[in-house]
């Protein structure tokens, strides 16, 4: 008896062992999918914002503005 509680303690601890390396995993996973995320709309802004200036030197150019 004492054996067989002793497996079913052992297959627990595993059990659990192996569900907080999957939650890990899962976490790494979604941590690099959000700095994906963010590097990818920083990149997009950074896009944005040069052709918004280019826009402006444009209108400069063609108003004289731009000496």
């Amino acid at each position: 008896m004492a054996d067989n509680t002793q497996k079913m303690s052992y297959q627990a601890g595993e059990a659990k062992g192996q569900a907080q390396e999957k939650a890990s995993n899962m976490m790494d996973r979604a941590g690099n999918a959000a700095q994906s995320a963010k590097e990818s709309m920083q990149e997009a802004g950074e896009q944005v914002r040069a052709k918004a200036q280019g826009a402006v030197e444009g209108v400069k150019n063609a108003t004289g503005m731009n000496k």
